[in-house]
């Protein structure tokens, strides 16, 4: 059965996204040369851009569905922070960020040269404390306007105390989704959806021989953590949710992978705005395997439209 969901649904819905931020710099040029000093290409730098990354990423790709998000967010006190909350709130995001001035707010620079990517650096450094502590008064109070909170999780450190937020989102009976890092789930502990890629999951249950071992080992896992669903994301493969009723699977219908940036952030995304519009999670995940289908098509952090998932 074909899902249709309206825009005025969707606009109607509104995603709480929590989660560590940052800002992707493109730098663009032209290679001609081999540099005289070391074996490298030279890129003389013609054409420079910047987009949202990690969780306001995320929170761009709910936007562009047509649904409204709000972003809780720490960053550092310095130019980078300072353009990404431009960038951020020139989307119609409302923006919620806290500045810790310890904190360097986490860039990540690519260099491109003929349409690839020869380079990337990373500017970043570990908040020393729980900073996102601090934003629980605030996240208590944006809580009952929206119908979904979505945990983006980039292993920065801004999620180390999550489990608090997540009792906070149970309680009030809202569902619960999170982009997962790292190796231990246990802060995830009662959300209803966890979205891990295949190398994500492996680092947590281990290596699997065949389909009847992984179904296995994510039941176990979900059933350990108290979570409603555990969601696959299986690149080429497409991916698989696991649930009380079993295990349902959708194909990867890219037509052509040209970049797989950012295709994590617009399949949760999806996926929380259509939960957020009254969808169930096995409702919106043939749409959610649609929406990253598509923007693997388009180059960099990419997001898609109402127009593009529903054609």
């Amino acid at each position: 059965m074909k899902i249709k969901i309206t825009q005025q649904q969707l606009a109607k819905a509104r995603v709480l996204v929590v989660g560590d931020v940052m800002l992707d710099r493109y730098w663009y040029g032209a290679v001609d040369r081999i540099s005289p000093e070391a074996p490298v290409p030279v890129v003389r730098v013609t054409r420079e851009e910047e987009r949202n990354g990690g969780a306001a990423n995320v929170a761009y790709n709910v936007v562009t569905l047509g649904a409204q998000a709000s972003l809780l967010t720490v960053v550092g006190d310095d130019e980078a922070s300072h353009k990404l909350e431009a960038l951020v709130a020139n989307t119609g995001i409302q923006t919620h960020f806290g500045r810790d001035a310890q904190l360097k707010t986490t860039v990540k620079l690519r260099v491109i040269g003929r349409q690839q990517q020869l380079l990337r650096m990373d500017f970043e450094n570990t908040p020393q404390s729980e900073v996102l502590a601090s934003q629980t008064a605030i996240f208590i109070e944006l809580l009952p306007s929206h119908q979904a909170v979505l945990f983006s999780d980039y292993g920065k450190g801004g999620l180390a105390h999550v489990s608090d937020m997540i009792a906070l989102a149970h309680a009030s009976g809202k569902p619960i989704l999170i982009d997962p890092k790292g190796s231990d789930y246990s802060r995830y502990q009662g959300a209803n959806v966890i979205t891990p890629n295949r190398a994500e999951l492996q680092q947590v249950i281990g290596s699997w021989q065949n389909e009847t071992e992984l179904q296995t080992k994510v039941q176990n896992l979900r059933k350990n953590l108290g979570l409603q669903a555990v969601l696959l994301t299986r690149s080429e493969e497409g991916m698989t949710l696991f649930d009380a009723q079993g295990q349902v699977s959708v194909s990867e219908q890219a037509r052509e992978v040209f970049d797989v940036t950012g295709a994590g952030d617009t399949v949760i995304a999806t996926l929380a705005a259509l939960v957020a519009a009254g969808l169930s999670l096995r409702q919106a995940l043939p749409l959610a395997n649609r929406a990253g289908s598509l923007v693997v098509g388009k180059f960099g952090t990419a997001t898609v439209s109402y127009e593009e998932l529903f054609a």
